[in-house]
């Protein structure tokens, strides 16, 4: 047996999309004739929102809870010194931030995206990540059969939409850091350059550099164990190993 304001908590856990209008209009379904007010103040004392809202996945929420199973993947484009235009494609593993530069060419034709997605799912198997979705942008660069090869790996591509960038936030942010520590300090030669300078990049970002997003962890290191000794505190001795010629930096105790 339910009283009216049991039934309606039980309409509303176990129909979570419902709002108060759908949950009164199921009343009057059931021949049981309340006012719509009396429906939203039982929800509100039980501490459910009356809003059709309350169960709706934000995008954010979506990201968080899916992490794990989440890649993003974006094109930037980086200038050499004698005008020649490279696209880089790069994607980004939501989980804990490891980043892999999957290439760069002058001519991103559907053939070579076609086959980088080929090469991922390939490096992907190999490390052992099981991904479900992949988030994109709708660049032109991207072919069908980008996602098609993805599909058949049982991985869905999702699609940002137009002009809203932070819907493709986490790579996004990569390609903006790359840009102001690396690219936009260096003189790139060629092709063969420029991925040299991004593969050490990759191995920086992955293996160094702190990132925000996960607590200042780095993507392939937990942070270590706070130092407790004062003496120790007292007496640091940390020295410095620079990369591509002094542009990045990692610090380091002395052994």
């Amino acid at each position: 047996m339910h009283s009216i304001g049991a039934l309606v908590l039980r309409l509303a856990r176990e129909n979570p999309s419902w709002g108060y209008r759908r949950l009164h209009g199921e009343l009057l379904v059931l021949g049981i004739k309340v006012a719509a007010s009396t429906v939203w103040e039982i929800l509100r004392e039980a501490g459910i929102d009356p809003a059709p809202e309350r169960a709706c996945s934000t995008w954010a929420s979506f990201l968080r809870s899916q992490a794990d199973a989440l890649l993003a993947c974006d094109f930037l484009e980086a200038v050499t010194l004698t005008g020649a235009r490279l696209h880089v494609l790069a994607v980004i593993e939501h989980a804990n931030h490891r980043v892999r530069v999957l290439g760069a060419t002058a001519h991103p034709t559907a053939a070579r995206v076609t086959q980088v997605a080929r090469n991922l799912e390939m490096d992907l198997d190999d490390a052992g990540c099981r991904v479900k979705y992949l988030i994109r942008d709708r660049d032109g660069k991207f072919p069908a059969l980008f996602d098609a090869v993805l599909n058949d790996a049982r991985v869905e591509v999702v699609l940002s939409g137009i002009r809203m960038p932070r819907m493709n936030a986490i790579v996004e942010r990569w390609v903006q850091t790359c840009r102001r520590e690396l690219l936009d300090r260096t003189l790139i030669w060629n092709q063969r350059h420029l991925l040299h300078a991004l593969h050490e990049y990759e191995r920086f970002s992955n293996e160094h550099r702190p990132h925000q997003g996960i607590m200042n962890a780095r993507p392939l290191h937990p942070l270590p164990a706070p130092i407790a000794d004062p003496e120790q505190i007292a007496r640091l001795n940390i020295r410095r190993r620079d990369h591509l010629g002094g542009i990045l930096h990692e610090y380091q105790h002395a052994a």
